[in-house]
Parts: structure tokens; sequence; C-alpha cells
């Protein structure tokens, strides 16, 4: 999956020429995969006594002590691990962007259930190489379970492989969603649930992104849909998603910032139940 002409943050510039080789796929998703753990940790011991230092796109919108210190742990094990890198972070941004390897982090998926407790959160670590996203690893820090893949080379979880829902019908489809922090998107994304509710099994909202594609693509949900969410909470889920077998939309302006993953049966009903109006 090439992800250039989706994202402005992932880009190349500069003299590649000038830029190392960067390491195999395999390689790179047990990179991805130690550190991710690593960070991990951190979320894990800190569960539960989190209290927000500030808020950004709206109040709703939360930053916890934890979400810097993860961050900064990312940041410093991969500029060990591959320094000759650049790295997208949801809270330190861009760095290196002329970089042949890019590393797009989340450093905790599920910052309001990690401040309030509930035990939905996660740390996420994609590797992409001259644009396309080519391993990923998402950690659920309160379960343990590591979610992992590289391109070509399928999906696991704590190693062992998985592949998605044999769901057949939208009537019997478990789905997975979340909502923007922006009011405005919000109406929109609850006309969304109006209209689907009736025709599907259920629908569920975890609060993290990252945790949402990978149980998508273990059969543990059946699809997933969201709009108006970042590039690092995607990247490392989206090709865990592809590599065990989900089609998936990513955002850009054709549809709306749709990210979509869903078994190849229903996917046009979904497209077409979750049109933004």
């Amino acid at each position: 999956m090439k992800f250039v002409e989706r994202n402005e943050h992932v880009h190349r510039a500069g003299d590649a020429a000038a830029d190392a080789e960067p390491s195999s796929p395999a390689t790179l998703e047990g990179i991805a995969v130690h550190v991710a753990r690593e960070a991990a940790t951190i979320v894990a011991l800190n569960h539960g006594t989190a209290t927000s230092i500030g808020t950004k796109s709206s109040p709703t919108d939360v930053v916890t002590q934890t979400d810097i210190d993860s961050e900064g742990l990312l940041r410093r094990l991969l500029g060990e691990l591959s320094p000759d890198c650049g790295i997208i972070g949801e809270e330190g941004g861009a760095t290196q962007m002329g970089k042949r390897l890019q590393w797009i982090i989340d450093p905790l998926d599920g910052t309001v259930n990690f401040l309030y407790g509930l035990p939905v959160c996660s740390v996420s670590v994609a590797a992409a190489v001259d644009g396309r996203i080519v391993a990923g690893a998402v950690v659920d820090a309160l379960r343990g379970e590591t979610f992992s893949a590289w391109l070509g080379g399928g999906a696991r979880v704590d190693g062992a492989p998985i592949s998605m829902s044999a769901c057949m019908e939208l009537r019997s489809a478990l789905i997975a969603t979340g909502f923007s922090y922006t009011p405005r998107l919000r109406e929109g994304q609850g006309r969304i649930v109006h209209r689907l509710l009736p025709e599907v099994r259920d629908i569920r909202c975890f609060g993290s992104a990252a945790l949402n594609l990978c149980w998508a693509a273990s059969g543990r949900i059946d699809a997933y849909f969201e709009r108006d969410i970042k590039i690092w909470d995607w990247a490392a889920g989206s090709i865990i998603a592809s590599e065990a077998g989900l089609e998936i939309d990513l955002p850009c302006p054709e549809n709306d910032s749709l990210v979509l993953v869903t078994p190849k049966a229903l996917a046009d009903e979904l497209r077409a139940l979750t049109f933004f109006t």
C-alpha cells in the first residue's frame, strides 16, 4: 500500500542517495514490536493514576504526561536502533522528513480511556519506506497483546497468525467506529450511526483506532470505520489489517477522510451507509 498521495506527512525530500538502505520489512517489524512493548510498559504502569496536563484540538482532546513520556522513550529507542530515520509523532511532530525511513508513532492511542481508567489503550509504531508503510506493531497496553505485520509477511498477534472475519452479510456484522473531537463533525457521524444501526448486528465504540484496526484484523469485530483520525492513529493498524486480508480505504478528499476496513463482501454496503452528509 502506497500512502504518499494520501497524507502530506509521508513524503520524500532531499537527496535519497545520501540515505542508508533501510532494513528489511521483517526487521523493521521486529524493531516496531520491541519499542512499542517498551513504551506500553510506561502506559500500563501509569494506568489509573493519569491526570490531564492540557488539551489540543478541542477541550475533549486531552494529553497526559504519560503521552509525553511514552513518545520520548519511543523517539530515543528508534533513534538508537535506526539512526538514519525520520520520526512522525503525535506529540512531538515530524523530524528529518527527507529520510527514506520514517517511523510513525502514537505513544498512547486511547488517551481519554486512559484518563478515565478504562482498559482500552495502546501504543502504535509503523515504518514507512519511500512513503510506503511496510511494517507495524500495536501493543494493547493493558492486555499485553502485540499485533504486528510486515508487507507480504502476514499479520500476527503475539507471533501467531491472524486473519479477518468470515462475515458475509451486513445484518450479521459487528461494526466498530469512533467519533471526532469536533462538534460539527460529530453531528454528521451521529447521522451515520442512526442510518447504519438498523442494518447491522450492533455497533461498538472502543476509543482506540489502532486497536479497532487490529481487532478487525483478528476477527474480533467484523469491520471498522472512522473519520477525522490522524496518520499515527491508523498507520500501523492499517498494514496489520491489510495483511490479515481486509479491504482498506484510507483518508483522501474523495471519501471525506474516511478510514474503513472491512471484508470485501461487506465493502460496498458499508461505503454506501457511511457516506458523510
